[in-house]
């Protein structure tokens, strides 16, 4: 995966082997991403390299992150539970996304014609990060630990594929990060983890 940030907008993110190619994602929206970025940046979030992709930031918290697909550009926003969606633009990344998370933007023109709801999005989610305001914990079948809650929020790919597990997989990775006392140490498990998270696979499972 990419380090810097403006590899991203002039190669890709790194993950597949598209990288630096003309049928990478990126270089196919590449006029839309930049402004995006630029929308981001206006809106005066720090930049990051989080995942291969820009992560846009405020105050230590993440804020939002942008990619691109096939289909086309994406703006995901983290803590999506809290926004309002007057506009109504925000989509589940999948079925089994709990909160609609993204706005999908198809052209550069889908990006000028949003600007100013994105902008308002931003805000209200500054805002949230500024006044320490988190989306409340839902009670379901599974208690996560807050370890293993806290990577998820971080990170979107994770999430996403940790919801479309089934119940008793996702159980089996709250068993095995509970099994351990530190806090350092569960954070490791999780680290450990993730390729068999985003495969699909139970923490048993080879």
């Amino acid at each position: 995966m990419i380090t810097q940030i403006e590899d991203y907008f002039d190669k890709g993110c790194g993950r597949c082997a598209r990288f630096d190619s003309d049928d990478c994602a990126a270089r196919l929206w590449q006029p839309g991403l930049r402004m995006l970025r630029a929308i981001c940046l206006e809106a005066g979030l720090t930049e990051a390299v989080k995942w291969g992709h820009p992560c846009y930031v405020h105050d230590g918290r993440n804020i939002a992150i942008i990619g691109a697909t096939r289909a086309g550009i994406r703006l995901n926003f983290f803590n999506a539970a809290l926004l309002r969606d007057p506009e109504g633009v925000l989509a589940r990344q999948g079925q089994n996304t709990t909160h609609p998370d993204m706005i999908a933007l198809n052209t550069p023109d889908d990006v000028a014609r949003l600007a100013p709801v994105i902008r308002a999005y931003l805000a209200e989610a500054v805002a949230y990060a500024v006044a320490g305001i988190k989306p409340v914990k839902e009670v379901g079948a599974i208690d996560l630990p807050d370890e293993l809650v806290s990577a998820l929020d971080d990170d979107p790919e994770l999430a996403e594929a940790f919801a479309a597990l089934t119940p008793g997989r996702q159980k089996s990775y709250v068993i095995m990060v509970n099994g351990a006392k530190a806090e350092t140490t569960k954070l490791a498990r999780i680290a450990r983890a993730r390729d068999k998270i985003i495969a699909g696979k139970g923490a048993m499972e080879r």
